[in-house]
């Protein structure tokens, strides 16, 4: 087994060892994380030399369990109490029992893991660290490395997340069944919406996209779908997020040129798009649709599905993907929603309506009135109107503002190019 193979094993494996410690020891979840954490180092290091044990699974908890019991000494305060707790439990414990109650056990083990880490009483950006640590199974380094931080500053958020569970008193069980479940789960799936997103369009640096991030964050999805019985209330809405991650990466081979220039959804080579994943990603859209309340991923994957449909920009739905963020903003009113609801206006019914709807949406939100969006996309309508100036204007005021470097090249780029274009008759 090559070392990506064990790399993609460990990931698999962090959530159910993670889990499996935690069902034994609910209360020491910082104890219990830094011990899988260790485990999964040492087996990164021992397996591609040794090769991976014939019970990958009961090797880590072994391990992990070994690393608790040291840790657990070194607490002279707590020593009796939770050495004699833990020397009490063998290992063998943790992973015997027929393979369908092992199953069941890691996939319940694996929910409360998830639920855990995005527990109500922690920052978004700390429930996002938190995942892709001990459900992700990425190192500190490696999560902070995803986000443009030094592990230093990362290793205390983490730290800092943990302490946060501990003195909210969480504990290792899935939320009673309604509506604090739904609400947990809706934290959960956003946590997962926002790794998404960083890594289909990252938030600062020179890459336009981190395929790391998107990648888990498909992989978390398709685990959290598969975790959740088909007959779940949310069951639908984790399957609409899952088909939103697919259509909309089976578009990044397109999203760059070879010079990593960022190309926009109307310019993209259609024919680069990965044809598989948008197959997955609308049959998951059909088979969400019907069942159980309709919710704002499932729409997201519906817009995304029929620009996926359109073979080329001018056959594109514009009217139906109106309709379907007129759904999006009543579900959910968000300012990031009602501004791609302008786009789509302003191919329907011309660029006026649309420039109102933004300068309403800028003056209804200050944050978002000089937010790089909502200046590119005024910028982009003023184009289309044919206002040049204003146009040029809006792409270098939101330039300004990116601190993404290939999205701050192309704005340039785009406000350069208006300056050669002819200004609009005067009435």
């Amino acid at each position: 087994m090559d070392g990506q193979a064990v790399e993609d094993l460990l990931r698999a494996l962090a959530p159910p060892v993670l889990g499996g410690l935690l069902r034994r020891y609910p209360t020491q979840f910082d104890l219990c994380e830094d011990a899988v954490q260790e485990a999964l180092l040492a087996a990164a290091t021992d397996w591609p030399v040794d090769g991976v044990p014939d019970n990958p699974r009961g090797w880590l908890v072994a391990v992990a369990t070994r690393r608790m019991i040291d840790a657990i000494r070194s607490e002279a305060a707590r020593r009796r109490r939770e050495e004699g707790l833990v020397v009490a439990t063998p290992a063998s414990e943790l992973v015997a029992g027929a393979a369908d109650a092992e199953r069941a056990a890691d996939r319940d083990d694996s929910l409360r893991l998830l639920f855990l880490c995005c527990h109500p009483a922690l920052s978004a950006p700390s429930q996002v660290a938190l995942t892709l640590r001990a459900v992700g199974g990425l190192t500190t380094a490696q999560v902070a490395a995803a986000f443009f931080v030094p592990e230093a500053t990362m290793a205390q958020r983490i730290s800092r997340a943990k302490q946060a569970v501990r003195t909210a008193g969480a504990e290792f069980r899935l939320p009673a069944a309604g509506a604090e479940y739904d609400e947990r789960l809706r934290a959960v799936l956003h946590v997962l919406y926002l790794i998404f997103n960083e890594g289909y369009t990252a938030t600062t640096g020179t890459d336009l996209t981190r395929p790391d991030l998107s990648d888990e964050a498909v992989r978390l999805t398709r685990w959290l779908a598969r975790l959740l019985p088909d007959d779940a209330g949310a069951h639908s809405e984790v399957l609409g997020l899952l088909a939103l991650m697919l259509l909309t990466d089976a578009r990044r081979p397109a999203r760059t040129g070879a010079d990593g220039r960022l190309v926009p959804l109307t310019e993209q080579d259609r024919s680069r798009w990965d044809q598989e994943l948008i197959a997955e990603g609308i049959a998951l859209v059909e088979r969400a649709l019907p069942v159980g309340p309709v919710g704002v991923y499932q729409v997201q994957a519906a817009i995304a599905a029929v620009h996926a449909e359109a073979r080329e920009v001018a056959s594109t739905d514009w009217p139906q993907i109106l309709g379907l963020y007129d759904v999006l903003v009543r579900l959910a009113p968000n300012p990031m929603a009602a501004l791609s609801r302008a786009v789509a206006l302003a191919q329907v019914t011309g660029p006026a309506a649309a420039l109102a709807a933004v300068d309403e949406l800028a003056g209804a939100d200050r944050r978002m009135a000089t937010h790089h969006r909502l200046l590119a996309v005024r910028a982009h309508l003023h184009e289309m109107a044919g206002d040049h100036a204003a146009a040029g204007a809006g792409f270098r005021a939101a330039a300004d503002r990116t601190a993404s470097e290939p999205e701050r090249r192309y704005l340039l780029e785009k406000a350069a190019r208006q300056a050669s274009r002819p200004r609009p008759a005067k009435p």
